[in-house]
């Protein structure tokens, strides 16, 4: 497991494991006490895992879980499908290069700029690359500085992305950053998810609360209630696509309910 993967998989241990409420699967000594989480040692009870072992693994240091380890420690943890996936993509690794700004290749732009629905191009990043005229009545991208051109900038920074949102603007914000949060943790250390992440905490005290939860989840269509500045309260049927030219790219759909 590489050093920077080492660190998020601890992490990732770490606040999965303050967040358990003592049940009946829990060790006699965490349900006597009344704050919230469990100890190392009662984690590792549960895992069958030796103590030592466990905080290893939370501390990242250089140590390797076996798939049987993972499921242990996924089933003493309570975590969801997706928590459990994230969990072994993190102990999985692997080398990644470098990331470089996305392009869209011109047949998907000239098809996101054909559809009347409001649709537009994110990349691994969430930077914001291409979008049609729908989108940019809805959501003003192309007002936004280019340095700005990023879904969770024009979320947590932009006051147009609060507005926008209303009285759903925190529940949706949770939501992204639980979406990002998958993606990111595979790109800790490079300069460019450090940079967004800074300059989000540095500008949005809920980006800094909820962030450090350390939530994950998958990215799944629904829908979305937005306050157009003129046409006032929309609701939207939303979904994404993964173009087969590039799996960084996702195309996002919005359809008028």
């Amino acid at each position: 497991m590489r050093a920077t993967k080492r660190s998020e998989f601890g992490d990732f241990l770490r606040s999965r494991r303050e967040k358990l409420n003592p049940d009946a699967r829990t060790p006699k000594s965490a349900r006597r006490r009344r704050t919230p989480g469990l100890r190392r040692e009662e984690v590792a009870e549960l895992a069958g895992i030796g103590v030592d072992w466990y905080v290893r693994l939370e501390q990242g240091r250089t140590v390797s879980p076996s798939d049987a380890t993972l499921e242990a420690l996924a089933e003493a943890l309570r975590l969801s499908e997706v928590e459990a996936e994230h969990l072994r993509a993190l102990a999985r690794g692997g080398v990644r290069e470098a990331f470089a700004p996305e392009s869209v290749p011109p047949a998907i732009a000239r098809t996101v700029a054909s559809l009347s629905l409001p649709a537009y191009v994110t990349g691994r990043r969430w930077d914001i690359l291409c979008w049609n005229p729908a989108a940019a009545d809805l959501f003003g991208f192309d007002r936004l500085a280019q340095s700005d051109r990023n879904i969770l900038v024009f979320m947590f920074i932009e006051p147009e992305g609060r507005r926008l949102f209303g009285s759903t603007w925190a529940d949706e914000a949770r939501r992204m950053i639980a979406l990002f949060r998958a993606t990111h943790d595979h790109h800790a250390k490079d300069p460019a998810f450090v940079e967004l992440v800074g300059r989000l905490h540095a500008r949005s005290p809920e980006f800094a609360k909820w962030w450090n939860a350390h939530d994950v989840r998958s990215g799944v269509s629904g829908q979305k209630v937005l306050e157009h500045p003129q046409r006032g309260t929309q609701r939207y049927e939303y979904a994404t696509f993964q173009a087969n030219d590039d799996p960084a790219l996702k195309l996002a759909i919005y359809t008028p309910v």
